[in-house]
């Protein structure tokens, strides 16, 4: 089994990781804003690279739900992915856009979302090979 595979079959497990790390870079942006503003007396803005992980983690959330949904059992499941992924990511390119004024906290309520949609679609349809899931529905 190539490691590609193997990645496939543990996309919940990849995609909660993911999302963690998402929710907890997110939630330690605002202390890097406080301690850049402390040292700097400037105006607080990020290093480059820290804005970046944003889209890493776009990224990499996106094949884990690609997965996840390809080859849940239950429907609604795939539906919840897609929607949480699409608002995570337009939240995303909004706040790199500055489209809308949105709080800062509005980012959590989709990465909380998937993180536990990852873990509830654990309990289904852990496939050993690609057609066991295909004629299944719940």
């Amino acid at each position: 089994m190539t490691n590609l595979v193997q990645l496939k079959y543990k996309s919940d497990i990849i995609g909660a990781l993911a999302s963690t790390l998402c929710f907890l870079h997110c939630l330690a942006t605002p202390l890097l804003f406080v301690t850049q503003a402390g040292l700097s007396m400037g105006e607080a803005s990020h290093p480059w690279w820290w804005g970046s992980f944003d889209l890493l983690f776009l990224a990499i959330s996106f094949f884990a739900v690609y997965w996840s949904a390809k080859d849940t059992t239950n429907r609604w499941i795939a539906y919840a992915f897609g929607f949480l992924w699409t608002l995570l990511a337009l939240i995303v390119i909004n706040e790199k856009l500055e489209v809308v004024h949105l709080m800062e906290e509005v980012i959590y309520l989709p990465t909380i979302g998937l993180i536990s949609l990852h873990f509830y679609n654990r309990r289904y349809c852990h496939c050993e090979n690609d057609s066991c899931c295909a004629d299944q529905t719940n």
